[in-house]
């Protein structure tokens, strides 16, 4: 199970941190309806793209991997909250909030 949980977040998350990184037209408009600078937006990326490398590095050496999740996780938790302070329904944090819960499961997985 830890092996699929991290493929697929890591299917999840390059191409979105890649994109940030790239400061794709559609991710700077995110960066601006959250009132975020596209500086920081490629800070994110970079987060996003490191934890996809702690996760597939993590295959191999389990505290990495479970590093990388927990890190991802957080930041998914911390990007639920900024989408609720910045007044979005909560129908727009959902995607966060669901990414954070697979990757606290890849964590728990990979530990037990």
């Amino acid at each position: 199970m830890t092996t699929a949980l991290a493929v697929a977040l890591s299917l999840i998350f390059l191409p979105l941190g890649l994109a940030k990184l790239a400061s794709a037209p559609f991710m700077r408009q995110a960066a601006a309806h959250l009132g975020m600078s596209v500086r920081l937006y490629r800070v994110v990326g970079a987060l996003e793209v490191a934890g996809v490398a702690g996760l597939l590095t993590g295959l191999a050496w389990t505290p990495l991997g479970v590093a990388a999740a927990t890190g991802l996780a957080l930041l998914m938790a911390a990007a639920a909250v900024v989408h609720l302070r910045h007044g979005d329904p909560p129908v727009r944090a959902v995607p966060a909030a669901v990414l954070a819960l697979m990757a606290v499961m890849h964590a728990a997985a990979a530990i037990g």
